[in-house]
């Protein structure tokens, strides 16, 4: 039976790498085995995944096309070590306006980078490209932060 890991942890991140790369991708690019690599996994066993180790496997995600599970996890984690000392108690209800706003302003974003009228009309341009990133990152901090308040709900 497979073990529940939290949803954010670094466990589970791996084990979603695992899952989508594949044993071939995992070994050629870490030169540990599967085998290994899911004992990482485990929450319950005192085996971890090494930070290089850890690198290598979300720049496979990427080239793969896939997200950068273990990054992801590794920046809820911080986000959520900062939630603490900060004390932040923010609302669900706000977290969610606030995400709506982000994704509309992501959403005008590459709508005026592909608008004729912009910098290379149909083409994005470098600084479209940069503007929409950001767009991108904001959201998907927003969308930790939402995790995170559903999870001490």
């Amino acid at each position: 039976m497979a073990k529940i890991r939290d949803l954010s942890s670094i466990e589970s991140g791996l084990a979603q790498a695992i899952k989508n790369l594949g044993k071939g991708t995992l070994e050629t690019v870490t030169g540990k085995s599967e085998s290994f690599l899911r004992k990482c996994s485990d929450p319950d066993l005192d085996q971890q995944l090494d930070h290089r180790d850890a690198i290598k496997i979300d720049r496979a995600c990427i080239e793969a096309g896939l997200m950068p599970y273990l990054f992801r996890a590794h920046e809820y984690v911080i986000l959520s070590e900062l939630k603490k000392v900060k004390g932040d108690n923010t609302d669900l209800n706000e977290l969610l306006i606030k995400f709506t706003i982000l994704h509309g302003k992501l959403m005008d974003s590459i709508k005026s980078a592909k608008s004729y009228e912009s910098d290379r009309g149909k083409a994005i341009s470098a600084s479209e490209k940069k503007e929409i990133f950001e767009a991108f990152d904001q959201l998907e901090a927003k969308i930790l932060k939402i995790k995170k308040t559903i999870e001490t709900v």
